[in-house]
């Protein structure tokens, strides 16, 4: 609820170019940068430590990405998963591309691959009975315990 009501007005323009640009990480939920992509909390998380790696371009399809980004994007991908099974004991992931408005992608014009940990038995019935999650914690404590963990 906290998060909820103190969220910011929507920033026109694209969310993911500004986080590459801003200068405060912990504003944009920025976790790790690289020369060519960047990793991030997702600000609407499916779970706790739902991440984004994202490619510094502003292109939505992955054969407009150039290599090197999708390298960098991927071995963000790579260090999400270490830190994510570290510190959260993460059972196993969810690891995606939505490419496309009918492929799911909620920002389709900006490519960024999801990383979502999973937990044996992690599913209950708010989702199926509320259309709500429930999280044990802020995405503010999530970037605390992640950030020290990784490489930036």
């Amino acid at each position: 609820m906290a998060y909820v009501s103190t969220a910011p007005a929507p920033i026109s323009g694209c969310f993911l170019c500004d986080a590459r640009t801003a200068t405060d990480d912990r504003v944009r939920l920025v976790l790790a940068r690289r020369q060519r992509a960047f990793l991030m909390l997702n600000a609407y998380p499916y779970a706790s430590g739902h991440l984004m790696a994202v490619i510094n371009s502003h292109v939505g399809a992955i054969e407009h990405a150039e290599a090197p980004e999708l390298d960098d994007a991927l071995t963000l991908v790579r260090a999400a998963t270490a830190v994510l099974s570290a510190e959260y004991r993460a059972d196993g992931f969810n690891i995606g591309i939505n490419q496309g408005r009918v492929a799911g992608a909620g920002i389709p014009d900006h490519l960024h691959v999801h990383v979502v940990p999973r937990w044996q038995g992690d599913v209950n019935f708010m989702p199926a009975l509320g259309d709500v999650r429930v999280l044990p914690e802020t995405l503010d404590q999530t970037w605390e315990r992640l950030r020290g963990r990784l490489d930036r």
